[in-house]
């Protein structure tokens, strides 16, 4: 079972949220909330591909400027992104610049305005692929699933790059696709209230 500590309300906490002092409102706030924002969701998407290799808080603590240099995640703005654009980005010390990476978040703006076109929104989308609730693992002890593979690859079949099976599952941890909190803390059984009222996009 994942450890849990007492943050400074009293309350208990995943462990991980103390490890960075940026780490505990992220937890507080954002981490296992349900999202049906094409936004957030895409913005998502490209930070966990980022991330990829490196730690999180490296991404959140350059999230800001993430979002300046790519234009708000604005998919349809990214997907006119051209050469001076990925000059631009490369030269950009406030994010991270990796070619790889930036090209990817290029191309999946514009598979990200196919997906749109054919499916609705991204929301509706990615929310299929919520598991039920006998398919979870104990909370924090995985960092794959089922759903995260099938989901990781119907993007791929779909043209996204950077988007494995482990990043879609901290994709949908973040996303609230899942609650992986830990059992006992407290933002568990909040995200779980929200949860149980989210209206699950398309359906």
């Amino acid at each position: 079972m994942p450890e849990l500590f007492t943050g400074p309300d009293g309350e208990p906490r995943c462990s991980w949220s103390a490890a960075a002092p940026e780490f505990l409102d992220y937890h507080d706030k954002e981490w296992g909330y349900p999202v049906a924002d094409d936004t957030r969701l895409f913005e998502k998407l490209c930070l966990e591909s980022f991330q990829s290799g490196l730690s999180w808080r490296t991404i959140l603590t350059k999230r800001e400027n993430f979002r300046a240099a790519f234009a708000g995640f604005d998919y349809a703005k990214i997907a006119e992104f051209g050469d001076a654009d990925l000059a631009r980005l490369m030269e950009d010390t406030g994010i991270v610049r990796n070619k790889a990476k930036i090209e990817a978040t290029i191309n999946n703006a514009g598979r990200m305005a196919e997906l749109v076109r054919a499916e609705g929104s991204l929301a509706a989308f990615v929310w299929r692929f919520e598991p039920k609730c006998e398919e979870l693992a104990e909370p924090q002890t995985v960092s794959t699933s089922a759903a995260s593979q099938s989901l990781s690859k119907e993007l791929k079949k779909r043209g996204w790059k950077f988007l494995g099976p482990t990043t879609i599952f901290a994709f949908m941890q973040a996303m609230g696709l899942i609650n992986d909190h830990a059992k006992g803390c407290v933002v568990r059984e909040r995200v779980e209230r929200v949860r149980s009222e989210f209206v699950r996009p398309g359906r």
